[in-house]
């Protein structure tokens, strides 16, 4: 099959990039599109430490009931260090047992969730295939808590960010990472537990994010905020500043970057012969974080795939935009049959008649 090359190039007005102080690995990362905006040895292997737990809570939030009790059992007594201190035998919904593992940061509550959904093993395996299909190239997770004396997790800056931009997009994980302090009864006792991601009292517009520390690894951080409807995500590996070094990052990047549409579903059009007898489109519209400096720069190629046989809602291609010839991100476009989308404007007058 062949492809068509239409180029198309943006004019957007931007304002200058932010220089930063040197840090031994970070990431300031574009929600919307997963570009980097800025960054210092983000492809660096280092362990993770409770950070690994944002892919604890995704894996149990995408394959298990938030509603559904699940009980401690033996495995409680294979952690330490933080905890929920869940006693054998007692029992919480996922949801608060999930509020226990990002605001407490449980190790126990890694290994009950871990063991009591999909089965410890299983667990583990499902971790590596989601970072895989995330596109986490540097990373292996071989516990759910990241704890590092027997096994040990591996990530990158990069890897971690682009977890980050993952999980934002789950209602349910932003809900529980932004509760402030939590209280829970069991037939136990009862539980409270403060969030220990500090930055969400002292930045207005944090909006969620996970610790990490072990010896080994150092201090870890992994964090998101939204202002004005623009998003950024900040990772940084090995700074025990990183309450104030997230909040600084936020500030600045916030203050140099904006949110811009490069390309708009509305108006997104494609003349294209072979494709006559279809309407072309993109699903949504795509936004992405700019500076001034990046005038002129944008580039979008529009890749067509000759398909002999369309029907609508097929993908025959993708939209992908470059700044300053770095790819950035990619848009499916969509075939729609032009009787199918006539057929679907008469139904829809006649809805509204």
């Amino acid at each position: 099959m062949r492809k068509l090359i239409i180029i198309i190039t943006i004019f957007v007005v931007m304002i200058l990039p932010v220089k930063l102080k040197a840090i031994d690995s970070y990431v300031v990362m574009d929600s919307d599109s997963g570009r980097v905006l800025g960054s210092s040895n983000m492809n660096e292997r280092m362990l993770v430490a409770s950070t690994s737990k944002i892919m604890t809570a995704i894996v149990a939030l995408e394959n298990y009931e938030v509603t559904d009790v699940l009980c401690a059992g033996d495995e409680i007594l294979e952690v330490y260090g933080s905890m929920i201190y869940i006693d054998k035998g007692e029992c919480m919904t996922l949801y608060d047992i999930l509020v226990g593992l990002m605001l407490r940061s449980g190790n126990d509550a890694a290994m009950v969730i871990a063991t009591n959904t999909l089965g410890y093993d299983e667990f583990i395996n499902k971790m590596n295939e989601t970072a895989s299909r995330i596109g986490m190239k540097n990373t292996v997770f071989l516990n759910p808590h990241g704890l590092d004396d027997k096994t040990k997790n591996y990530s990158t800056a990069y890897d971690m960010a682009l977890l980050m931009r993952y999980a934002t997009k789950n209602k349910l994980f932003m809900e529980i990472t932004k509760i402030p302090k939590y209280t829970v009864t069991t037939t136990v006792e009862t539980h409270l537990w403060h969030n220990k991601n500090e930055l969400l009292g002292m930045y207005k517009f944090a909006t969620s994010g996970k610790t990490g520390y072990t010896d080994r690894s150092g201090y870890i951080f992994v964090s998101s905020a939204s202002k004005a409807y623009e998003d950024l995500i900040v990772v940084t590996m090995k700074d025990q500043d990183r309450f104030n070094t997230h909040k600084k990052m936020y500030e600045e990047y916030f203050d140099k970057y904006d949110r811009y549409k490069v390309l708009d579903k509305y108006t997104f059009v494609i003349k294209e012969d072979y494709y006559k007898k279809y309407h072309l489109y993109i699903k949504d519209d795509v936004y992405m974080m700019l500076n001034k400096s990046e005038l002129d720069k944008i580039n979008v190629n529009v890749e067509l795939v000759k398909k002999k046989k369309v029907k609508s809602g097929d993908i025959v291609g993708s939209a992908k935009i470059y700044v300053g010839g770095e790819f950035v991100e990619e848009a499916y476009i969509y075939a729609l049959d032009k009787n199918d989308k006539f057929k679907r404007f008469k139904s829809w007058l006649f809805f509204w008649k």
